[in-house]
């Protein structure tokens, strides 16, 4: 027993400061007025006291002290592997701090502790809430069109460029979401520009996209095998196509070749989705404008839509408000774009199935019952 102890000494001993790293949570999100212990934890035991600075890096507003009291430093005791403190939350913002102490391994994204100081609790929950109906919303707004297409065996009503760029848009759409929701070193990177550690993209962002891709190629199927009516994708999209898919293989090899950050290229990647969303709609508004018609059109994918986007620009102005960081609403361009728009277009198409050619849609309708 004597001959471990003095072994255990002993390495104690010729441990150097050098040796050990810190970690800590990366992230600690508390309610206005609020407090909680945190431990940062060492990788190996020392034999003497460890100081460790707290050192702000940066704060959303001009004094830290506003919105987080931490202590300026703390002591791991030696022989110890943790160390416990109190942090207390005053107002909403966001902090990051760095674990410094002298020969340790510093600036690593182990040793970064970042505080998100919200309003209240229940506003999260409410935004993740929110979130989730805008993901129910927007997706079952795909449905409705698959029906239409199945009951009639025909997409003669569906423009094809429409399904095109809607294809196009949400692959695009999903590559931004994934790349900045799972890929580590892409989160790294947006983290080192905006210190303040809030994610523009929620997970029910990148099951809304995933899905929308899924969801597009069916309907490319359907138009493959159903009645058509000569619809052929025309060469103003396919111009647009080729445009949009260019400029992703250039800043593809910009980015392979180190010329652009990661981060951008995926960003350039929710661009094209925007563009997209511009454009998309255009095809099916002017095609319903020439046949003074929207059969074939279904309105029941433009309502749940509309709800999606209000929702969706919801949770942003939400998730702003708790954190007081109003800046995130454009964060996420894409996410507030394809909002705004998609419900100015269905206002468009609202408008044309009950206002402006409500009397053809019924005698069609009328016409196919007898």
């Amino acid at each position: 027993m004597w001959l471990v102890q003095a072994l255990l000494l002993w390495l104690l001993a010729n441990i150097s400061e050098s040796q050990v790293s810190l970690s800590a949570p990366a992230e600690v999100t508390l309610q206005e007025r609020s407090s909680a212990n945190l431990t940062i934890a060492s990788s190996m035991p020392l034999p003497q006291p460890l100081a460790i600075r707290l050192n702000v890096t940066y704060s959303s507003k001009a004094d830290s002290s506003r919105i987080v009291s931490l202590p300026e430093q703390v002591t791991l005791p030696a022989a110890a592997t943790s160390v416990t403190f109190t942090v207390t939350a005053i107002s909403a913002g966001q902090v990051t701090a760095y674990l410094l102490s002298n020969g340790t391994e510093s600036h690593s994204s182990v040793s970064r502790l970042r505080f998100l100081v919200v309003h209240s609790n229940a506003v999260a929950v409410l935004s993740e809430v929110v979130g989730w109906f805008y993901f129910l919303a927007w997706s079952v707004s795909f449905y409705p069109q698959v029906w239409e297409n199945w009951r009639h065996k025909s997409v003669v009503g569906l423009n094809f460029d429409y399904l095109a760029l809607n294809l196009t848009g949400f692959f695009a759409y999903s590559v931004f979401n994934v790349g900045l929701f799972w890929v580590a070193s892409v989160k790294e990177e947006f983290l080192q520009r905006n210190p303040n550690g809030i994610y523009p993209v929620k997970v029910n962002d990148v099951f809304f996209s995933l899905h929308g891709v899924l969801v597009s190629l069916f309907c490319v199927g359907q138009a493959a095998v159903y009645e058509r009516g000569g619809q052929k994708v025309s060469w103003t999209a396919r111009v647009l196509l080729l445009i949009g898919w260019s400029f992703a293989g250039v800043t593809s090899s910009l980015a392979v070749f180190r010329r652009l950050g990661w981060l951008d290229y995926l960003y350039f990647f929710s661009y094209i989705k925007l563009a997209v969303t511009l454009v998309k709609y255009v095809p099916q508004a002017f095609m319903n404008y020439r046949r003074k018609s929207t059969d074939g059109w279904s309105i029941g994918n433009v309502l749940p839509d509309f709800t999606g986007g209000l929702l969706s620009i919801l949770q942003m102005i939400l998730e702003s408000y708790n954190n007081d960081e109003w800046r995130l609403i454009f964060g996420d361009p894409t996410k507030f774009g394809l909002g705004l728009f998609s419900m100015l277009f269905d206002v468009l198409f609202i408008v044309q199935h009950y206002c402006l050619y409500r009397s053809q849609y019924r005698e069609i309708e009328r016409r196919r019952s007898e």
